[in-house]
């Protein structure tokens, strides 16, 4: 799989990210043994994912940790994070070292603020970033991260204030075909600061059950903010990008649409089911969607901006 690197940190990583959380949880939700989840961090890493995104919130740590005594943790990057809810700083240092045990590592590559609401976020620059600071300088930690709480914010105003401290390596966004909103100002700022960019969100309900996307699209078309016009086929609306020289599904085209914007690196993608992870990978290892494609996406969804995905 090919690599990129992540921005300031100079870590070089897979473009697409095991995501061990979602509606999945790399198959904790989905009834999966924890040593079946354990697995397919494994088969990941076999198959070129070096990138894995996982977080206190998840419950998901341990299982990393299983599968990490099976791999060689220099050539693997960990990214976790903690609540940034209701946290005080003297709580800090303390999930940290919570993480590394439930990870099994002395160090973690990239440590995030998680879910941080717009309102938020100077508290969470004032008081708990200096505390992340103190352990990147003890060597717990390599970056320092920020996560943006996408579903109610779902136009970035948060991760436009990190942006301009520039003081994080690294940040999360959701980003998807449905919603381009980040590619309007986030991703230009982060560029423009060298900033890794995770992206969550590629691939949510709507991208992967056709009658939920119909739904959401219907409801955007009576908000006024999509052209019915501007779809082939109202019960299809996404088909279009299924053909010879294009996508081999919406779920393919929505992992291929995010790779190759401007300003991203990992795509999170997250799965408990072995034959779907590889499925996934697939689309990595294929070219960008055709520029004519691209261009209509953005065309039908450049008024939307409440939206998810979800």
């Amino acid at each position: 799989m090919e690599r990129i690197t992540l921005g300031r940190t100079g870590l070089e990583v897979s473009q697409m990210g095991l995501g061990a959380g979602g509606p999945s949880q790399i198959g904790k939700k989905t009834g999966k043994s924890k040593t079946e989840s354990a697995n397919i961090v494994v088969k990941a890493f076999e198959a070129g994912v070096n990138f894995i995104d996982t977080a206190e919130e998840y419950g998901t740590e341990p299982l990393v940790g299983m599968a990490l005594k099976e791999l060689p943790r220099d050539q693997i990057v960990i990214s976790t994070k903690k609540s940034s809810r209701n946290r005080k700083a003297d709580e800090v240092a303390k999930s940290c070292e919570e993480s590394l045990q439930r990870l099994g590592t002395n160090y973690i590559d990239v440590y995030s603020l998680h879910g941080v609401f717009p309102w938020d976020y100077e508290r969470c620059r004032e008081e708990l970033y200096p505390e992340l600071l103190k352990l990147k300088e003890a060597g717990k930690i390599r970056y320092i991260g920020v996560t943006e709480m996408f579903n109610s914010d779902k136009t970035h105003e948060m991760f436009d204030q990190a942006l301009d401290d520039d003081l994080w390596d690294v940040g999360m966004i959701g980003f998807n075909i449905l919603n381009q909103t980040a590619s309007r100002s986030a991703l230009k700022k982060a560029i423009a600061n060298n900033v890794g960019i995770q992206v969550m969100f590629a691939v949510r309900k709507a991208l992967s059950d056709p009658d939920f996307l119909v739904e959401q699209i219907k409801a955007q078309i009576d908000a006024g903010t999509i052209d019915a016009s501007d779809l082939d086929d109202l019960d299809h609306p996404l088909d279009f990008l299924v053909h010879k020289s294009g996508a081999v599904s919406v779920p393919d085209a929505a992992y291929r649409f995010c790779r190759f914007e401007p300003g991203t690196h990992v795509i999170l993608s997250g799965t408990g089911n072995p034959d779907h992870l590889l499925e996934n990978i697939g689309s990595f290892d294929r070219p960008a969607l055709p520029h004519a494609d691209v261009d209509r996406l953005k065309h039908i969804f450049r008024n939307v901006v409440d939206i998810t995905g979800q």
